[in-house]
């Protein structure tokens, strides 16, 4: 089983739970309101007045042979408009109860 973890821009929420649904990925948990900055060209996302968009999060556990799609889609999600950026993240998860 593996754990990821995605950060997008507020403005995919709405794509991020549409792909969970198409890829039948039931369990997730989203943080909203999430600031942060790209580690190479991300513009920060601070919910400042110089900086006012902000982030979500989102954390999902699946199996094995599900993250080469997830991972597929995301990509997909980046490059429809790379300027916003979706960035995923995957841990291994050696138990869980």
């Amino acid at each position: 089983m593996k754990a990821v973890f995605i950060v997008y821009n507020q403005t995919n929420t709405e794509r991020v739970d549409y792909m969970f649904d198409r890829l039948g990925i039931r369990g997730f948990t989203t943080w909203e309101q999430v600031n942060g900055r790209g580690s190479v060209s991300g513009e920060p996302r601070m919910g400042t007045h110089t900086w006012p968009e902000m982030n979500s999060a989102t954390l999902t556990m699946v199996e094995d042979d599900q993250v080469e799609e997830l991972l597929s889609c995301i990509k997909k999600l980046d490059k429809r408009n790379e300027v916003i950026g979706v960035r995923a993240f995957v841990w291994n998860i050696e138990q869980s109860v």
